[in-house]
């Protein structure tokens, strides 16, 4: 069965056969490779905690009584309080299908246009400097320009991680054509790792640095005047405002990125969340535009700005009108023909006239009370947003909460009333990638339970709300059929996206469709080479970008930047379950640079408290060359349920774009204070464990699943111990045992060492050890080992592994082959390696997805600068 990826943006495609997960090797997105993530989709389909049935408040329900509440509650806040009373948050996860119906709902049915989507946090600024430069939100570019470009620019992006495949493409591009690769992060990341220059920009600095190569092209002729005088406006008011801007970027630095951009016509600037993240994220999105459309750097083979999508449908929400500021179709609340014309196509009887509230601003009208009900779908909004504690708080003080999902998550916790969602493996419908692509997403099992497909609880939903038309579609292929009617529809020839050849598509022809571009039927896809813009008067609008620079926090010495790991996805709601997905990054960290670390006496492991206004997050530190000083990262997955500092978001601020809406995730001020670690502790456990709450006020924890079905969890103290004389007292102080089991018991307070062992029949439950910082701990390595034994006769002296046995914990660095940093570093050193293609040679790292070879690069630097020191 063909399908795609539900990860990122590239849009993979993906072979699912009773064998396991493969890459499809027709599908021109990934032609048969797969990223980590992608190669352990298999792993994810254990249905064992998936959410199988309606709740309410907690008690098993059926659908009929699930869905009529949730029609009685939302009846009575429009009745009461009028449409925009109530609202829906939706995801990037949805397929095109799902987004259809819920934005058909709300928009023209409940008549708010209070439907926005976790999209609006990853790709709301694009989307809008898309409408405002090219009059319609469209990526110009395709896959292959990345292959036939003499030039990448990654701005924000950290591609290496975040789009893999994509980026794998760039580094194959290189080795044959000789194209250079520069960088643009703050952070060294693995992407700049792989780089041939990184461009060391100042957070929240893209857009003022990409005005200055503008003005820097124009200085050295090198901007084409014909395209701007044949298919632009506004380009002599862009220019000198660009010229006004001051880059700040070391001179030299500046030098080498403006001479490679002033002579590679064939340029693609890949950008992303860096760029987008930002408090002015639509107008360095803008200068970005503005600095191809200057060029004529657009529409080209190996020429165009290229927006990285976030999710694997944020695409074809956007399609639909799936974000609160846009109404269906690419049409826009301002289009008054299309508005009237859209009415009569659904039959609407209560359209919506103005844009709804985006994502932090529909919040704060949960918190503060306009929002009475709220229906949220494929998303945990609890741990994601901006200023979660606010976001948790608002779902409390809602009056009514819907939440479906295919598994527990802080936001279902806080509903109402919960529905069991179908998961990637068991929804059919389409799914629009980075590059305009429709590929098929295909069930190839059934859902467990009562689990249903969102497009399908919408229509459920709206036939409960009195809407008795409109919603009868039998299956996704009918929906998608009037999606596609639409957009010819409301188009009248003034749009890219139509999709009219598609409206009378047979369901066998649905079934079998292959991965299309729109426009369709154009030879290459590429846009714009020659005009052709969806602008009133067909041409590309140049935009004055200013200030162009992040807002400074008077008063905080570090700059948190937040964003996402190599083997994670979101919350971890998925890949958090995947016990081989953990072993690259076990557990939040705070990644601090060397000289900071110095100045604050903090060491790898310390606990810091991060803290902004009165919110205050305390991450073990991780002392990384990457970060720059002044800067610290930390990553978005990690949750309340993975460990105590719960989401890195609760420190995210409310500032956002005011144009996009789209919050700054990249640049917020923080305080950082070391706190003095009192003893650490690791346990390893088969039996239910669970952290006490108290706890979190006492230690730095984390929790992490194991092979073989073992929970691994590491504790650092912050308070002194419990004065507990027995190890089996200190446990229950930390833990909750649910296990009656023989135990093994050695305390020694004096040296504030614990060990503690419990034995269920003869299969051990639980290993426990805590001792003072200074001494060393077992390793979960050396714990797992003792959990493969049936302990017939236990033995004190083989369960309580001596403290000194422990070495450092196996960081695996190659996921795919399961290859250590220790086995690299002794291949390097052993054989004399100089390059990853040597190590993948002698070890296989980095032959699978390749997503390490930045980590491998940087070993390969540090074993040289070993030689010399």
């Amino acid at each position: 069965m063909k399908t795609t990826c539900p990860y990122c943006g590239v849009g993979c495609g993906v072979r699912a056969t009773p064998d396991g997960i493969s890459g499809d090797l027709d599908h021109s997105a990934n032609r048969g490779r797969l990223c980590v993530k992608g190669e352990t989709l298999g792993l994810t389909l254990d249905d064992g905690e998936r959410l199988i049935t309606p709740l309410i408040n907690d008690r098993v329900a059926s659908w009929d009584e699930a869905l009529a509440l949730a029609a009685a509650r939302f009846r009575a806040a429009i009745d009461t309080h009028g449409p925009d009373s109530v609202a829906f948050y939706v995801s990037g996860q949805f397929l095109t299908e799902d987004y259809y119906i819920a934005n058909k709902l709300m928009k023209g049915f409940i008549g708010s246009a209070n439907i926005d989507t976790n999209s609006r946090l990853c790709m709301a600024s694009p989307v809008a400097a898309h409408i405002h430069t090219f009059g319609e939100d469209v990526v110009p570019g395709i896959y292959e320009d990345f292959e036939e470009a003499d030039l990448i620019l990654f701005a924000g992006s950290n591609a290496a991680w975040c789009h893999p495949i994509l980026f794998q493409r760039a580094l194959a591009a290189r080795e044959k054509r000789g194209s250079r690769i520069i960088v643009i992060d703050p952070r060294r990341s693995p992407t700049a790792e792989l780089a041939d220059l990184h461009v060391p920009v100042a957070p929240g600095g893209d857009g003022a640095l990409f005005a200055a190569l503008l003005a820097e092209c124009a200085r050295h002729s090198a901007l084409d005047y014909n395209y701007i005088a044949s298919y632009t406006t506004g380009f002599s008011e862009a220019l000198a405002a660009a010229k006004r801007v001051s880059h700040g970027i070391e001179p030299a630095i500046f030098a080498a990125l403006a001479t490679h951009v002033v002579a590679t016509p064939r340029m693609v600037t890949a950008f992303s969340q860096g760029v987008n993240q930002s408090a002015h994220g639509t107008e360095t999105v803008q200068a970005i535009l503005n600095l191809h459309l200057a060029t004529g750097r657009i529409g080209k083979e190996g020429a165009a700005p290229f927006s990285l999508t976030g999710q694997p449908n944020a695409m074809g929400g956007r399609e639909v009108g799936g974000l609160a500021t846009q109404l269906a179709a690419h049409v826009g609340f301002d289009d008054d023909i299309a508005r009237a014309r859209l009415a009569r196509f659904w039959r609407a009887p209560n359209l919506a006239s103005a844009p709804g509230l985006k994502a932090v601003d529909l919040f704060e009208a949960v918190q503060d009370g306009r929002i009475k009900a709220l229906w949220i779908a494929g998303t945990n909004p609890a741990e994601s947003m901006p200023q979660s504690a606010r976001v948790r708080d608002a779902l409390e003080r809602c009056p009514f909460v819907v939440a479906a999902d295919c598994w527990p998550t802080a936001t279902t916790a806080r509903a109402h009333v919960v529905l069991p969602a179908s998961g990637w493996s068991e929804k059919d419908g389409t799914v629009t990638n980075s590059e305009r692509t429709i590929s098929r997403q295909r069930s190839f099992r059934a859902a467990p339970g009562a689990a249903r497909p969102d497009w399908w609880m919408f229509a459920e939903f709206a036939r409960r709300l009195g809407f008795f038309y409109g919603f009868d579609f039998p299956s996704p292929a009918a929906i998608f059929r009037e999606h596609a009617a639409l957009t010819a529809c409301l188009n009248r020839g003034t749009r890219l996206f139509d999709l009219s050849a598609l409206a009378q598509v047979t369901d066998p022809d649905y079934e079998s469709l292959t991965p299309l571009r729109w426009p369709l039927g154009r030879a290459n896809g590429r846009l714009f080479a020659s005009g052709g813009f969806s602008t009133a008067d067909g041409r590309a609008r140049f935009i004055v970008a200013a200030p162009l620079r992040a807002p400074t926090e008077p008063g905080h010495p570090f700059t948190l930047n937040t964003g996402r790991l190599r083997d994670q996805w979101h919350t971890m709601t998925r890949t958090g379950r995947v016990a081989a997905l953990m072993t690259h990054r076990e557990a939040a960290t705070l990644e601090i640079s060397p000289a900071d670390a110095q100045e604050l006496g903090v060491a790898p492991g310390d606990p810091v408290a991060i803290t902004q206004g009165e919110a205050c997050v305390v991450l073990p530190a991780a002392i990384a060359r990457a970060q720059h000083p002044g800067g610290v990262f930390a990553a978005i997955h990690w949750t309340e349920a993975a460990g105590s500092a719960g989401t890195i978001n609760a420190l995210v601020g409310a500032a956002r774009d005011p144009i996009s809406g789209q919050p700054a995730f990249k640049h917020g001020g923080v305080h950082l204070t070391r706190i003095t670690p009192r003893w650490h502790g690791i346990a390893l456990a088969r039996t239910p464990i669970s952290i006490r709450p108290a706890l979190t006020q006492h230690a730095v924890w984390s929790r992490t699943p194991r092979a073989r079905d073992l929970v691994l969890i590491r504790f650092t103290g912050l308070t002194p111990l419990c004065s507990a004389e027995t190890s089996r007292a200190i446990a229950g102080s930390l833990l909750t045992l649910s296990v009656e089991a023989i135990a093994l018991d050695y305390a020694d307070a004096g040296r504030s060492v614990f060990r503690l062992a419990l034995l269920d029949g003869q299969k051990l439950a639980l290993l426990f050890h805590v001792s003072a910082p200074h001494q060393r701990l077992p390793t979960p390595e050396a714990l797992e080992a003792l959990f493969a034994y049936a302990w017939n006769t236990p033995d004190p002296a083989a369960l309580f592994i001596d403290r000194k046995s422990g070495q450092p914990s196996e960081k695996i660095l190659c996921v795919c082959h399961q290859v250590s940093e220790r086995i690299i570093r002794a291949a390097i050193a052993r054989d004399g390696l100089v390059d990853p293609a040597a190590i993948g040679r002698a070890t296989r790292a980095g032959t699978g997805c390749g997503s390490c070879l930045s980590e491998l690069k940087g070993l390969l630097r540090e074993s040289r600068f070993a030689e010399f020191a």
